[in-house]
């Protein structure tokens, strides 16, 4: 067996990392791009970046931390990011006492914007907020091309359901299940989705029939963040 030189062996670990860039660029950048912007909303809002990772993606999320919270680029106020990786007391913790796919979660629900009261709601006796996310771009060898997200405004609790697809009956299926899982038999709140064909027909056995159904237009979120955070 021939072993490379070390001139080649190296050029061919820039040129296989070029062509790896070169081949995702266009299945990752709309998802980029998609994140930059909930990053800039959620600043814009008041709100903090949290990251987490395992093993090198540890280091990622400590790397792009500190970044938020120094400087990247251009001098600017710092931002405020926590990676959720540092502390090893509380993920030791949360793994002996509970499991180790709570180590980040837990972390998540406690240090995410609490809103007090109503406020968080967008009406009266409003609860649960529902999206769809789209994963099918990214998950070729997977069946589950989408997930179903709910979320409790008040505990702020989150559930996720895997979906093998859109369909009406699947959504449904879904949005049952996640419900049962956050609010158990109750019926006296509203439940928040976008204006979409995704959800059109969860009063056809998606949800209790006495739960409210409010149906919202998508924002569109532009990539920039405010005066307010650029302004040294």
């Amino acid at each position: 067996m021939n072993t490379p030189d070390p001139i080649t062996r190296i050029t061919q670990h820039f040129n296989d990392s070029i062509q790896a860039k070169q081949q995702s660029l266009e299945v990752l950048a709309p998802a980029i791009a998609a994140a930059a912007a909930l990053i800039s909303q959620a600043l814009d809002q008041g709100g903090k970046i949290l990251s987490c990772g395992n093993g090198g993606s540890a280091g990622d999320a400590q790397h792009f931390s500190s970044e938020m919270l120094n400087r990247f680029e251009m001098e600017r106020p710092g931002l405020p990011a926590v990676a959720l990786t540092t502390d090893s007391s509380t993920l030791t913790s949360i793994a002996n006492d509970y499991d180790y796919n709570q180590v980040f979660s837990k972390q998540v629900l406690a240090l995410a914007y609490r809103s007090t009261g109503k406020s968080a709601a967008e009406g009266a006796n409003e609860r649960l907020q529902a999206d769809l996310i789209d994963f099918s771009q990214n998950t070729k060898n997977t069946k589950e091309k989408y997930a179903l997200m709910l979320a409790d405004v008040y505990t702020r609790e989150v559930r996720a359901v895997p979906l093998m697809n859109k369909r009406p009956e699947t959504v449904n299926k879904a949005m049952r299940l996640a419900t049962t899982s956050l609010v158990q038999d109750r019926t006296d709140f509203a439940l928040t989705t976008d204006l979409r064909m995704d959800f059109s027909s969860l009063e056809q056995g998606g949800i209790p029939t006495e739960v409210v159904h409010r149906e919202k237009k998508p924002t569109n979120v532009q990539i920039k963040l405010s005066k307010n955070l650029l302004q040294i």
